[in-house]
């Protein structure tokens, strides 16, 4: 393992004693060894110098899909981290929406085992039902034991309300964390945009926010009476922040984060039919775009995802309601990020979510375990095909501004930049 060393970085991070200092750091063996103004460097060390460079704990995004196993086509384990890796995260949580589902011990052993020896760490989330059907509970303690670090049916939202009650029942015998996608599938009904003035004006079947909110009412009900602890993923409406500012004002266990798409782009982009802009929940209106940045900011929205989601183009570039839903967004999230937040909240919010998943956070600090972020905060671009690593090319971010640039990260004793 080669001793790197990092000159001339600016630290990021508000629970290190060098937060906003300018200093070199010294890593041995995947330790950060000595910090310090000025370190001398030797031949048997691996320099990293880059402009205007700055350093914080290793990002991490709470929700990726790669498609490994069953749709390779769309991505792979091994190139979806070197994906993350690029785009500056150390560590990611991997849904289970493969083919098969993963809903046993031996499927999380086996992406477990794909995601060996690579810089960025691979964190699986186990189904929470059985093939993500919404009918029996998944093998949830099996799971956990074999590195599961929660448990939720991608962009399936449980109809049975009972079987959400035991699932938040059962999983507190092991500390065990549900997550839950909110949707009310009858009032949904075949809806593919938000319902509003855009749906109309584009002759677009809406969904209504209703369709979230009752079901995020629904689940904190249910969570206030059994206990435990809950994540809701992708909230994207006023009303659903309102409903979980109470919720944590009450003192229930609920965390929940929001897609960058959401936080990004608003429906009027839509006026072009183009499927890229198809996700799920849908982009509302500037209103509650911005709405969701002030629950950014006042911290009722707990972290950041980028939701990435690699499809293939057989199932992307369709007519708009015949589309999929999702976007890939690993490799324009920090520079869409700082387009809207500024560089401290962004940080905060791409590494907050380890708490919640239970997973270590590392502070920047001598003797500490090095799992860093590389880049820049300040160089302004444009997110082109090019930006993309990916194996799936379907970004909503095409075209878009972007401020700041990933350099590469350090993590698991390796060095990508």
């Amino acid at each position: 393992m080669t001793p790197v060393l990092i000159k001339k970085a600016t630290i990021i991070d508000k629970k290190s004693a060098f937060h906003n200092q300018i200093v070199d750091i010294k890593i041995e063996n995947g330790i950060i060894t000595e910090i310090a103004k000025e370190i001398a460097s030797n031949d048997d060390f691996e320099v990293v110098e880059k402009e205007n460079l700055h350093v914080s704990q290793g990002w991490f995004d709470s929700s990726v899909s790669f498609g490994e196993p069953g749709y390779e086509d769309r991505e792979t384990i091994e190139n979806g981290l070197k994906v993350a890796a690029k785009s500056g995260f150390t560590a990611v949580a991997l849904q289970p929406n493969s083919f098969p589902i993963i809903d046993n011990q031996s499927h999380i052993k086996f992406v477990l085992d794909k995601a060996k020896n690579q810089a960025t760490t691979l964190f699986p989330i186990g189904a929470l039902t059985k093939n993500s059907e919404g009918q029996d509970l998944a093998e949830l303690f099996d799971m956990k034991n074999a590195g599961a670090i929660a448990f939720g049916d991608y962009k399936r939202a449980i109809q049975d309300a009972n079987i959400q009650k035991i699932a938040l029942q059962y999983v507190q015998d092991f500390d065990g964390l549900i997550i839950t996608y909110c949707q009310d599938n009858s009032l949904k009904g075949k809806g593919i945009v938000n319902e509003g003035i855009a749906s109309t004006r584009l002759g677009l079947k809406g969904i209504p926010t209703l369709a979230e909110e009752l079901h995020i009412a629904r689940n904190l009900f249910l969570l206030e009476y059994t206990g435990g602890k809950l994540h809701i993923p992708t909230i994207s409406t006023q009303k659903s922040i309102a409903l979980i500012k109470e919720a944590k004002a009450k003192g229930l266990q609920v965390t929940c984060s929001v897609a960058i798409h959401n936080l990004v782009l608003n429906e009027e982009i839509l006026s072009g039919f183009d499927s890229r802009y198809k996700v799920a929940p849908p982009l509302r209106d500037e209103a509650t775009r911005k709405m969701l940045i002030e629950a950014i900011l006042d911290n009722t929205i707990d972290c950041i995802t980028s939701d990435h989601n690699p499809l293939d183009i057989e199932h992307k570039k369709l007519e708009f309601d015949m589309a999929k839903d999702g976007t890939i967004g690993l490799e324009s999230a920090f520079g869409a990020l700082l387009t809207i937040l500024p560089l401290e909240i962004v940080i905060e919010k791409l590494t907050n979510a380890k708490t919640i998943f239970g997973i270590a956070q590392n502070t920047i600090a001598e003797n500490t375990i090095a799992a860093l972020s590389l880049f820049t905060p300040n160089e302004e671009g444009t997110f082109t095909k090019e930006n993309i690593l990916s194996k799936s090319k379907n970004s909503a971010f095409l075209g878009q501004q972007t401020k700041g640039k990933v350099y590469g990260i350090y993590n698991n004793g390796k060095l990508l930049v």
